[in-house]
């Protein structure tokens, strides 16, 4: 459905789009998206690295990480 997108039909959701929200808001919403897009990205990033930190400690280190962080003590400790 979504390859048959032609650019007429861009031009005609697009048209659509600015009839519904206005002319002025579309550099609003279009930041907004962009802003919102940037920010997912970010979280994506910082939750990988937190990843690849956790997975590279010592076991012992990993033991005293969690216990310091406030987390709750796993049975397997």
């Amino acid at each position: 459905m979504l390859r048959d997108l032609s650019f007429s039909h861009i031009l005609i959701l697009l048209a659509i789009i600015a009839l519904i929200f206005g002319a002025r808001r579309l550099p609003e919403i279009g930041a907004s998206f962009g802003k919102g897009i940037r920010e997912f990205k970010k979280s994506l990033s910082e939750i990988g690295s937190t990843n690849d930190e956790r997975t590279t400690l010592p076991p012992a280190d990993r033991k005293a990480e969690s216990q310091e962080s406030g987390e709750p003590k796993r049975l397997s400790d």
